[in-house]
């Protein structure tokens, strides 16, 4: 009997570390690229810790500041930034092949698809912008505005910049 029960508590020990190597191996597979300390470890990224950049003439119109929030860590592809519009300022037009969320955290905007009358969006307003869908935001004429933004990439791009919205289709 005793021997018995050895054989089975072995038996359990064994079928117990392979059960264990395999998932290990399983996730070395889901996630090669992540060590298995940085895939266990939470990371904290300070308030104001990260320096705003100027949003550029070529997919913004007016005076646009971006700070990264968090880029997109392997196996996750999706990212987030905070933009923050001065008056009048707005982005080009653009797509996102995953779609985008806005989540209006200071004053009003705007935000427009193509072919659709714009709509205000306001603090605490979220926006959810579905796949491929043509659109623009931005502030209002008379207010400033920030929103948080996160999206996904596809091939390592989360946007698709097109042309810049026009004086005559903003002040519609």
């Amino acid at each position: 009997m005793k021997r018995f029960a050895g054989t089975l508590i072995s038996l359990s020990l064994l079928v117990l570390a392979v059960s264990q190597a395999q998932t290990g191996a399983m996730l070395a597979d889901a996630f090669p690229t992540a060590s298995a300390q940085a895939f266990h470890s939470i990371k904290v990224t300070r308030s104001g810790s990260q320096q705003p950049s100027k949003g550029s003439a070529e997919r913004f119109t007016g005076s646009v500041q971006i700070e990264e929030l968090f880029p997109a860590h392997d196996p996750s592809r999706t990212s987030g930034g905070m933009v923050m519009f001065e008056r009048g300022a707005r982005s080009t037009w653009h797509t996102h092949p995953f779609g985008q969320i806005l989540i209006v955290t200071d004053g009003t905007g705007w935000i427009q698809q193509w072919g659709n009358p714009i709509e205000e969006i306001r603090k605490g307003d979220v926006a959810w912008i579905p796949p491929g869908v043509k659109h623009w935001h931005g502030a209002t004429p008379n207010t400033a505005m920030t929103h948080v933004a996160i999206q996904e990439q596809l091939d390592g791009k989360a946007v698709v910049w097109m042309e810049k919205v026009t004086e005559e289709q903003y002040r519609k």
